[in-house]
């Protein structure tokens, strides 16, 4: 029997698949900015914290290795050395997987308070 590729066909779907993904992993405090009405830069930002440095690249190693098993593949990533904040960017979606030092150092969701947030959690599930 062959398996059934997931074939993710909209943004929306993109986006619940890499918070899936970061649920999967635990990641923590995972929130959605819209930020189309605010920049050209992106559309999206999906952010969330890890508890270790092992966690961030295990949530970030999830998120790349996943989409690139449906064809969706990062523009650029960084952060991989120090991986306090690791960035993969998907050109109209740019995933943030921060330690929560960092996270609350760099205040994204302040920064962007004007975008449309969305928070998510196991219990959203």
């Amino acid at each position: 029997m062959t398996e059934k590729k997931l074939v993710l066909e909209t943004v929306d779907e993109v986006i619940q698949k890499i918070v899936d993904l970061m649920l999967e992993k635990k990641a923590l405090d995972i929130k959605v900015l819209d930020i189309r009405k605010l920049t050209t830069l992106t559309d999206y930002f999906i952010i969330c914290s890890s508890e270790s440095n092992p966690q961030t690249k295990a949530i970030a190693d999830h998120v790349d290795d996943e989409l690139r098993r449906v064809g969706v593949k990062p523009w650029h990533i960084e952060g991989y050395d120090y991986l306090k904040w690791v960035l993969l960017d998907y050109s109209n979606i740019v995933v943030h997987v921060f330690n929560e030092e960092t996270r609350d150092y760099y205040g994204m969701e302040r920064l962007w308070a004007d975008a449309k947030i969305t928070s998510f959690s196991e219990s959203n599930e």
